[in-house]
């Protein structure tokens, strides 16, 4: 089960941060068809937030055709993100654990690494490799 929180300085409001969230750990395997989301109570009571919000995040995530609810049972994950399959996400993260631990050993701090992974991902999208 997914547990979720908040970077209540981000100016992202937290609705968007719980669907962000989601959406993250389906793109990486974290969550996949048929598990199940916290109920309502569980975020409030973990995050201390409107119950309201949380409603709004699992609206716009059925929306989305991610999640489905189940009367008196809960929100289940009923959809997926990505293309690729997780396989792939596997070999991606032993070249970047690799690369991050290189940019790490030549003194490069985890916010230097994040400028540089962002800006090249930018440069590549921008010449139409997405």
């Amino acid at each position: 089960m997914i547990g979720f929180s908040l970077d209540r300085s981000s100016g992202v409001p937290t609705y968007l941060q719980l669907v962000q969230q989601v959406r993250h750990a389906l793109r990486t395997g974290a969550l996949a068809p048929g598990d199940k989301l916290p109920t309502a109570a569980e975020v409030v009571a973990q995050l201390a937030i409107n119950p309201n919000t949380v409603l709004k995040a699992y609206r716009e995530l059925e929306r989305d055709g991610l999640v489905a609810p189940r009367p008196g049972l809960g929100t289940f994950v009923c959809g997926t993100l990505g293309g690729a399959p997780l396989a792939a996400h596997a070999a991606l993260r032993r070249e970047l654990t690799r690369a991050v631990r290189a940019a790490r050993g030549s003194g490069m701090d985890t916010e230097d690494i994040e400028a540089v992974f962002v800006s090249v991902l930018h440069e590549d999208a921008q010449r139409g490799v997405a």
